[in-house]
């Protein structure tokens, strides 16, 4: 399928958390107000206050009431799933975690407003067996949850590798996270427009901010690493890297996360405007510029 006109109702395209985009928010919007103002703007959004904390079924059920029904969340694993926190979790063991954070994301599953649990690996975990045996044993514990997977470690889409890494996820039902990031050695990840499952294929733009990605021993990294815009051309070049993916995929899930210069929510309605998609008022910056 191809054409503008044909792939509107196939496309959502949202931001990465809802509370740091001061261009949706007049001034004085209160934090509690700001995810029912994001939803008159995206239909979707990655939640990503969870990979710091585990919501509460009660915090999670108040965040879906203040959405409309239609509204899909993206809810980013708890960071001690992902090998992030390097062990140091704060629960027993393992599985009483993810029985925890299930609990947590079922609320939203049994609303259908949970698109997938996005599960995002640290740069450290590499293409190897024992990580592939963590990745099976997350997918059985996560059964019955959508899920998808983003790797940050080059190695899984080496060349003799790559293949292998692809099947793994069409096999034991992975959606693949497709990272739009700088080249910056084995602690990126290069385009890889492959769809791992019919239903759904996820896309994460980071920005392409190459001097600022390894900038992790800086007490302000993530707001160098996520320092970026993207232009109309790079814009346009997602739009026929979409429509391609669409051949393969019945959706297609754009989430934008270069959110340190404000250009997250900007870059996202250019993007959706492209596509002839309802983006919403505008940003309250471009309002105050006109």
């Amino acid at each position: 399928m191809s054409g503008r006109e044909t792939v509107s109702d196939r496309i959502y395209v949202g931001l990465s958390g809802w509370g740091d985009h001061d261009d949706l928010y007049v001034k004085g919007t209160k934090p509690a107000d700001k995810l029912k103002v994001y939803t008159q703007h995206f239909p979707i959004i990655e939640m990503d206050n969870s990979f710091y904390a585990i919501p509460s079924p009660n915090k999670m059920n108040k965040w879906s009431m203040q959405t409309p029904d239609n509204f899909g969340f993206i809810v980013k694993a708890y960071q001690g799933m992902t090998g992030h926190s390097r062990g140091k979790i704060p629960f027993s063991d393992m599985r009483t975690m993810f029985n925890v954070f299930k609990e947590s994301a079922d609320v939203l599953g049994k609303q259908d407003k949970l698109k997938a649990v996005l599960f995002q690996y640290p740069p450290w975990f590499e293409c190897e067996r024992k990580n592939v045996e963590i990745l099976k044993r997350t997918r059985e514990w996560m059964d019955g949850f959508p899920v998808a997977l983003e790797f940050r470690h080059r190695s899984w889409f080496l060349p003799e590798y790559r293949e292998k890494a692809l099947q793994l996820m069409r096999d034991e039902g992975w959606i693949h996270s497709i990272a739009d990031e700088p080249d910056a050695g084995v602690g990126s990840i290069p385009v890889i427009l492959e769809s791992t499952q019919s239903h759904a294929t996820m896309i994460r733009l980071h920005g392409r901010n190459a001097s600022g990605w390894h900038a992790s021993g800086q007490s302000n990294w993530r707001e160098v690493r996520y320092l970026y815009r993207y232009n109309a051309e790079e814009l346009e070049e997602w739009r026929r890297n979409i429509l391609l993916l669409l051949n393969s995929t019945e959706e297609c899930w754009l989430i934008f996360n270069n959110n340190s210069g404000g250009d997250a929510a900007d870059n996202a309605k250019q993007l959706m405007k492209l596509f002839g998609l309802e983006s919403g008022p505008e940003p309250v910056r471009q309002l105050e510029w006109e």
